[in-house]
Parts: C-alpha cells; structure tokens; sequence
C-alpha cells in the first residue's frame, strides 16, 4: 500500500464552465488555468503521482507548454493512471476535498463520485468527496479561487 497527497488552487475568472472532478458545478464561472483548470482531477493526479513517486504533474504537462492549453483534465488524469498501471500498481481509494466559499458540491457530489469513480476504475465505495470553507478567511474565503486537498491510496 502506498499514500499519496495532492492539492491545487486556481484563481475564479474567465469563461464558464467551473468543473470539479470533471463535472461542471458552476455554468457562469469559470476557473483560470492553461488546462481546463479541474482543481480536484489536478490534485487526484498529483495525489497519484506522489504515491507512486513519479513526481508531479507539472513535471509531465507543463503550464508553459502550449499543447495542453485547454486540454481536458480528465484526459491528463486518465494519462497519469495508466503511468501508474505500467508500474504494477492501481488506484485502491480516493479522498478529495474541496475548498471553496460559494461553489456548492453537494447538489453535485454523486455525479463527482461517479465521475472519479470511472476515471480511477473504482467502486463508489472508494470515493469520498467533501468541501468546506474557510468562513471567509483569505483568497478561497473571499471567493477569489476554488482549491482541492487530495489523499490517494495505491496497492500492487
């Protein structure tokens, strides 16, 4: 069993729509980003890529790099799975959490579990997703970003 950790955050601005874990949660807003700016599905595959020691996942798609200028972050995360899967381990269980003062999850939190379900190829079962705030407090509290906090386990 291997642990990984990951986190993101992109400032709120640009065109809509917001995605989280690859489901969009806000049509109005967008996050701003060179790819399609999915803080969770970044933090799950740097999450990934931590615990099988593979770096991060700048070191593999870089923001400067312009063939990943809006590219789909499901694609990138599907990419880092099968990096994983050529080094004899999988994905075993997901915890993400998001952290956000008006991005709503929970009208949204089935289709994400869902949606990391398929991803990771893994049971509902396997899949947490929360959020919190920080009641108000710096960039997230003023509703200037959307972050997310990943742990992931990986078994051989």
């Amino acid at each position: 069993m291997r642990v990984g950790w990951g986190f993101d955050a992109h400032r709120i601005g640009g065109p809509g729509p917001m995605r989280l874990c690859g489901v969009v949660v806000d049509e109005a807003r967008g996050l701003a980003g060179t790819s399609d700016a999915d803080v969770a599905l970044h933090a799950v595959a740097d999450a990934v890529l931590g615990a099988a020691a593979l770096g991060d996942l700048g070191q593999y798609f870089p923001s400067g790099d312009p063939q990943w200028q809006d590219a789909d972050s499901a694609d990138l995360l599907t990419r880092v799975v099968r990096m994983v899967d050529d080094r004899g381990l999988s994905v075993y269980s997901v915890d993400v959490t998001v952290i956000a003062e008006t991005v709503r999850i929970s009208p949204h939190r089935s289709a994400m579990k869902k949606r990391l379900s398929d991803l990771l190829r893994l049971p509902l079962a396997h899949v947490s997703v929360k959020a919190t705030t920080t009641d108000g407090m710096g960039f997230l509290g003023r509703d200037e970003g959307v972050a997310a906090m990943v742990v992931v386990s990986l078994e051989r």
